[in-house]
């Protein structure tokens, strides 16, 4: 504990409870989620740059998404692996607390920034194809990709401010596996009812914002598919936007549990699995959803794969 005038300068991250042997156990599970998660990511960005089939607007925005999937998984996850290997709790100072909450929260606003990007681009593909290549061109994309990115680090900079503002005299232990915003307001021994309803209404903004895009994107598209004659047509269709919708419906889910809320000091267990899915799963998931489920992405990693085992076949034998 604290004293009553002093503010931390280190939190302590309590992580997971139970025994040395569970932690062993799910080390060695987030450490493949983690694997996997930077492997496949990094196969699509890689896919994305270098096919020529994949030169448009979808992939280039998926290839970003894919970079932001990177990022956010590894400003969290190193940090939760390496304290599940130390015996008590982990200590990390308050400037790198400030810097991995920053990240995560600017990185997550620019996600749902570019899913709601991704979501105008797949209406104006389905409903407006004939225009898609004039609205959707290249100098449109880069700005909108820019927009999102600069608009996810600037619109975090005051709550993370204000968060670190408030003095934290209770305690220094955060019950979380991360620098979590919710357990730091917990610890600060000020009156945080107004800072958590500015926080509550800037993450309603940041999520409704892209939300209703979304949604007014997807209704229109489903308006438009069901007046194709044919099944097959519609089935071609939706195809085009089912990936993006499963990564919609999964990614708003986990954040609407977790931030959409009036009071910010959810209990520590329901911020703990709620966050695992944002930081941990979700990023895991999504490099499956956008390549099993599309036929151009799996075309190009067979192409990718016979060509080196081309090139390493040539070598062997040279």
């Amino acid at each position: 504990m604290l004293g009553n005038q002093s503010s931390a300068t280190e939190f302590y991250l309590l992580g997971f409870p139970g025994s040395k042997e569970l932690h062993h156990l799910l080390f060695a599970t987030f450490f493949f989620f983690y694997s996997v998660t930077l492997m496949g990511n990094m196969v699509i960005i890689l896919v994305v740059c270098a096919d020529k089939r994949l030169q448009s607007p979808m992939y280039f925005f998926l290839g970003h998404l894919s970079a932001l999937e990177i990022l956010v998984t590894s400003v969290i996850v190193p940090v939760m692996l390496w304290g599940l290997l130390l015996p008590g709790m982990l200590r990390i100072s308050l400037a790198a607390c400030v810097t991995q909450l920053f990240l995560y929260l600017s990185l997550g606003t620019t996600e749902f920034a570019l899913l709601g990007a991704m979501a105008v681009d797949r209406y104006v593909a389905v409903c407006n194809p004939l225009r898609y290549n004039v609205i959707m061109n290249s100098r449109t994309c880069i700005w909108v990709v820019i927009v999102s990115w600069v608009f996810g680090f600037l619109f975090q900079i005051w709550p993370v401010y204000a968060t670190f503002q408030l003095t934290f005299c209770k305690s220094n232990v955060v019950n979380n596996f991360f620098c979590d915003r919710g357990q730091l307001l917990k610890l600060s021994c000020n009156n945080t009812l107004f800072i958590e309803f500015i926080l509550f209404l800037m993450a309603v903004f940041v999520l409704f914002g892209s939300l209703i895009p979304t949604i007014i994107s997807y209704t229109c598209i489903i308006s438009t598919i069901l007046k194709i004659p044919s099944a097959s047509g519609r089935r071609k269709a939706f195809s085009t936007c089912a990936s993006h919708f499963t990564c919609v419906v999964i990614g708003y889910g986990s954040c609407l549990f977790l931030y959409v809320k009036p009071k910010q000091t959810q209990a520590a267990d329901y911020n703990r699995v709620v966050s695992l899915m944002v930081s941990v799963v979700t990023p895991f998931l999504n490099p499956f959803i956008f390549t099993l489920r599309n036929d151009k992405v799996i075309e190009a990693l067979w192409d990718g794969m016979k060509r080196c085992c081309q090139l390493f076949n040539n070598y062997s034998f040279s």
